[in-house]
């Protein structure tokens, strides 16, 4: 897929690797304590796919993800910030991309910063469209604090019926917020 490195299904014994890289990657508010990121593996709608290097099978980049019947949420999203900027994230991002069947969304922050910007640009580039309608993330976690934040589709945008289902379904089944 990308010289030296693989994409796989991640597994319980890749967590700590894993966990390390959401650790560097993501503000804590934009993710779980660890006990309730691991608790994510025995979840059947949760997959987590790393591209691994072939050598020292560290994990480089990855995508963690939640299927439900009527699309597929990326929760995180993730390069090693020593592998940033030379086409490894838009490379893994297709092929996960590819096994999906319907729809994918994913959250972004606002537009108001410059990397924030840079991250929606990526993600544009790689066939995604920004939906204007107002979301809050729940908090995450324990001791985190919700964030307001945009949905993304790929492949289109979507209405506001759908915006609606694609929120009540994130809040329910993926924050636990009725």
């Amino acid at each position: 897929m990308y010289g030296g490195y693989s994409l796989r299904r991640l597994e319980l014994k890749d967590f700590e690797q894993l966990y390390a890289l959401i650790e560097k990657s993501f503000p804590e508010d934009e993710y779980r304590i660890k006990e309730e990121q691991e608790a994510l593996f025995f979840r059947k709608e949760y997959k987590a796919y790393g591209l691994v290097d072939e050598n020292s099978q560290e994990i480089q980049a990855f995508i963690s993800l939640w299927q439900f019947e009527a699309f597929a949420f990326i929760e995180h999203f993730a390069v090693n910030p020593a592998c940033r900027n030379g086409g490894m994230g838009s490379s893994v991002l297709q092929e996960v991309l590819k096994k999906q069947e319907g729809m994918v969304c994913l959250e972004v922050e606002l537009p108001e910063n410059e990397l924030a910007a840079r991250r929606i640009r990526f993600y544009r580039r790689n066939g995604f469209y920004l939906n204007e309608f107002p979301y809050i993330q729940p908090p995450i976690s324990k001791g985190r604090n919700s964030i307001p934040l945009r949905i993304m589709t790929w492949d289109k945008p979507v209405s506001a019926d759908r915006f609606q289902e694609i929120k009540s379904t994130l809040y329910q089944k993926v924050y636990g917020v009725q």
